[in-house]
């Protein structure tokens, strides 16, 4: 017997919190999300979401009314898909195929009662930035925002029908590993022109470089795939959101005559230093949280956006941008690994960029879709 909790008080919420690290309790390469950035998804204050959707949360408890599982189950305005589709995420469970199985079947009916014909899963109420997939190869440590789950949750989806809409994958390179000599060229080449320069973002001058970041991701990927135009004074907000973690050494911008030309944004992994905090970020936290950022090494960076205009697409600014930020960061921080966040599969322009840069896939995840109708045909993402 499996009894099912809607998560409506601060009690369940806090065992919805709390389940995640009970259940991995053993694992070493847990890393345990803020109670705020689980929270702030779950608030219709702070979620745009809600504005077009709904979401619900449910516990799940065995006859000893102990926790076995939990979920968020929701429907979104803003996620378009061909058919009605609704989303699961925050889903985690006991090594236990009926109680994964109950748990797809309530879900199913909530989402079928508010007229979807497909699950996907698990994914976020929200943005693909973060919490969105199952991971199903490389089992370390997870970045900032990225989910992680035992090996043994990909068969509880698969088992129950669900299949791989698309591939997620993640990609790496060592801060010392050799550079491709194509890279060295073009810094050679392009460093004779007096016209081309290279320098690292300044926190003393966010507005220009919000400004740069702006005009060249706009030109170089808002009409690629799925992109979207930004806004100056979005982008300007979140380099101050992003202001106490940036650090100086590792994101890069290129100019030609002071024209912003190409970028290359980095910042450090702050789950290796989240990952002493268990989740909380109170008072105490943060003042911990500024003890370990200020002793405590940080090896990871993560690569976030890399852009070039079009008119410099193809000649190597590429190349030469990397070597120059790799030079300087190799000298001034302790960074030892550089992770791209994840591509779909169905983005292969993406793909081929990410191996340009000399890098190799390290993790993976899914994207996992079930459909109602079991007669329907499935099809995979479209390849943009």
């Amino acid at each position: 017997m499996i009894i099912v909790e809607e998560v409506q008080n601060e009690t369940q919420k806090k065992k919805f919190l709390e389940f995640p690290a009970q259940l991995y309790q053993r694992d070493k390469n847990y890393i345990r999300p803020r109670n705020q950035d689980i929270e702030e998804i779950f608030d219709p204050e702070k979620n745009k979401s809600f504005q077009e959707g709904e979401c619900t949360r449910f516990l799940f408890k065995n006859k000893e009314n102990e926790t076995v599982g939990k979920v968020a189950v929701f429907i979104s305005g803003l996620y378009e898909q061909k058919q009605p589709t609704g989303g699961i995420g925050f889903f985690d469970c006991i090594n236990d195929q009926r109680t994964a199985d109950f748990i797809f079947d309530h879900c199913k009916m909530w989402l079928q009662k508010r007229g979807m014909e497909a699950m996907d899963g698990p994914i976020n109420f929200g943005e693909r930035d973060k919490f969105w997939g199952l991971l199903t190869e490389g089992f370390e440590e997870p970045l900032f925002g990225m989910n992680y789950n035992f090996p043994y949750y990909k068969e509880l989806f698969e088992n129950y029908g669900f299949r791989m809409y698309f591939e997620q994958l993640c990609f790496s390179r060592p801060i010392f590993a050799d550079v491709s000599r194509i890279f060295t060229l073009m810094h050679t080449k392009h460093s004779r022109n007096p016209a081309i320069s290279a320098r690292p973002m300044k926190k003393n001058d966010l507005p220009k470089f919000a400004k740069d970041f702006t005009e060249i991701y706009n030109q170089a990927w808002a009409a690629h795939g799925e992109g979207k135009q930004l806004e100056e004074a979005k982008v300007l907000k979140m380099f101050k959101t992003m202001k106490p973690i940036i650090n100086e050494h590792i994101s890069w911008f290129v100019y030609e005559n002071e024209k912003p030309i190409a970028m290359w944004m980095n910042l450090p992994d702050v789950n290796q230093w989240f990952k002493y905090l268990n989740g909380r970020f109170g008072i105490v936290e943060k003042l911990k949280f500024l003890w370990i950022k200020q002793f405590t090494k940080n090896e990871k960076m993560v690569g976030l956006v890399f852009g070039v205009v079009p008119e410099w697409q193809k000649k190597g600014i590429d190349g030469y941008m990397i070597w120059e930020g790799t030079q300087h960061l190799r000298k001034h921080t302790d960074f030892k690994t550089t992770e791209l966040q994840w591509i779909g599969d169905f983005n292969p322009k993406m793909i081929k960029i990410a191996e340009s840069l000399d890098t190799t896939v390290t993790r993976k995840l899914a994207t996992y879709r079930y459909l109602f109708d079991r007669n329907k045909e499935f099809e995979r993402h479209p390849i943009l």
